[in-house]
């Protein structure tokens, strides 16, 4: 069984429009967690927490979607080996 993680981060973007943080050593990090219910509602807890400030975003990546067993490698990891 493929284990689904999901990454909350989050922090202050140079312009609301556009997803550039304004400063990468700023951003929150707010915790990995096993599934999406989970992840959404801590998602939803921080960006709740920072309603205020209209330049501030949090993101839900899914980071089992980053490393598939069964997809080719990609150029980048073919240099590793």
């Amino acid at each position: 069984m493929t284990q689904r993680l999901h990454l909350v981060f989050g922090g202050e973007l140079v312009n609301p429009s556009e997803n550039v943080f304004r400063n990468v050593d700023d951003i929150d990090i707010v915790g990995m967690f096993p599934n999406y219910k989970t992840a959404y509602d801590a998602w939803k807890n921080a960006a709740q927490r920072t309603v205020d400030n209209a330049h501030m975003r949090y993101y839900i990546a899914h980071i089992h979607r980053l490393r598939d067993e069964a997809a080719p490698a990609s150029p980048t990891e073919e240099l590793g080996s």
